[in-house]
């Protein structure tokens, strides 16, 4: 394995890998826990344990993705470790709530499979970003196929490719165009950059965001190898903004997509207000930018804007890499669904000693629960 960039989980034994250096996806098998530990993660500076676990400085790690292990609520965390002027190694570590770190051994893996219609070494973005390391931007596994976004070689650059799993073979290939709000133009290069796999009105559907922020939906039985096929484009979420990270879940009887943005608060979306949107014909004319910067499906805002990584933990928490805006610390953080927050990255009026919650305040329960999950159960009064 020459490098990491995206992970997946299969099942809560095997964990995908991209490489987008050999261009190749690898099978790593991993241990599954005896039960899950069932503890939210505090872990304010994550970066250090993993350095001292690798036998770096904590300077040399760049991160790069991050993926839960399904029933098993272990982190695994896909880095590049920087050392002089050679290029960096790939490295997965596995992390528990309490902060232990284990690294995977990555010639263990159990399967692999090429990406035969990977970018070529000789486009650069940027002077110094190869346009190889898009050649994997995200991955979901469904029903026993892999799905995997990114570029390809082709002048059609934009494609999903799907594997089985068994692997048994090349990957069907599907080239995607869609048409882009903010920049009013049909887009074919630029490929997906976050994606999950929802049911909306029976139908099993990709929900995936483009920089920038589109957001599409493509149904499974559309991707077939060798087709071409347009993308509905049902949303345009913000401009001058990258998505960092896509999932779905359920919240009592409802179901939701969370995307989670570089540049801006995140992105909370209805599976209802999606099966209405997948209804119309799609988006096909321009925003006014900047004026009005959105168009077509609405999603809710929520505070998440300084999320890396996002993925799920369990039905009650969200698991969420993101970086100190004081310190520039990593943290890897639980953080409440139905909340989307951390009430310890604030202060306000609630959190002084005099205050007094009044009689039916309907907060007082959900501050009591985020306390005590964030580590600070003397304060859930």
């Amino acid at each position: 394995m020459q490098s990491v960039s995206k992970l997946s989980f299969g099942d809560a034994n095997t964990l995908f890998v991209a490489d987008w250096k050999g261009a190749r996806i690898f099978a790593l098998p991993v241990p599954v826990p005896a039960r899950p530990a069932g503890k939210p993660f505090n872990l304010m500076d994550v970066q250090a344990p993993i350095a001292k676990a690798l036998g770096v400085a904590p300077t040399a790690l760049r991160f790069e993705d991050l993926a839960v292990q399904p029933d098993g609520e272990l982190a695994y965390v896909a880095l590049t470790v920087r050392g002089g002027k050679g290029p960096g190694k790939p490295a997965i570590v596995s992390i528990n709530a309490a902060g232990k770190v284990a690294r995977l051994d990555l010639t263990r893996a159990s399967a692999s499979t090429p990406i035969t219609d990977a970018p070529t070494a000789d486009v650069t973005f940027w002077r110094n970003l190869p346009e190889q390391t898009l050649t994997v931007t995200d991955m979901r596994y469904y029903q026993n196929k892999l799905y995997v976004a990114g570029l390809s070689n082709r002048s059609f650059a934009s494609t999903l490719r799907v594997y089985d799993y068994p692997f048994s073979g090349k990957a069907s290939a599907t080239t995607v165009e869609m048409y882009h709000p903010v920049h009013n133009q049909i887009e074919t290069r630029a490929p997906i950059r976050s994606m999950t796999v929802m049911t909306i009105d029976g139908e099993p559907t990709l929900v995936a965001a483009y920089t920038c922020t589109p957001l599409v939906t493509i149904p499974l039985k559309d991707l077939k190898d060798g087709a071409h096929i347009v993308a509905r484009t049902i949303g345009e979420l913000g401009w001058g903004s990258a998505p960092n990270g896509l999932v779905n879940f359920k919240v009592g009887d409802a179901e939701y997509a969370l995307l989670v943005n570089s540049s801006r608060s995140a992105d909370l979306l209805s599976a209802a207000d999606l099966a209405s949107a997948v209804a119309t014909p799609g988006l096909s004319t321009p925003i006014d930018w900047p004026a009005k910067p959105y168009l077509g499906i609405k999603a809710t805002m929520t505070p998440l804007s300084a999320v890396m990584r996002i993925d799920n933990l369990n039905p009650q928490l969200l698991l969420a890499l993101r970086r100190s805006e004081a310190s520039g610390e990593m943290q890897l953080v639980s953080i409440p669904k139905g909340g989307y927050l951390r009430l310890s990255d604030f202060v306000n009026e609630y959190d002084f000693p005099d205050y007094r919650y009044p009689e039916g305040d309907k907060f007082r329960g959900f501050h009591k629960y985020a306390r005590t999950i964030e580590g600070y159960p003397e304060l859930a009064r």
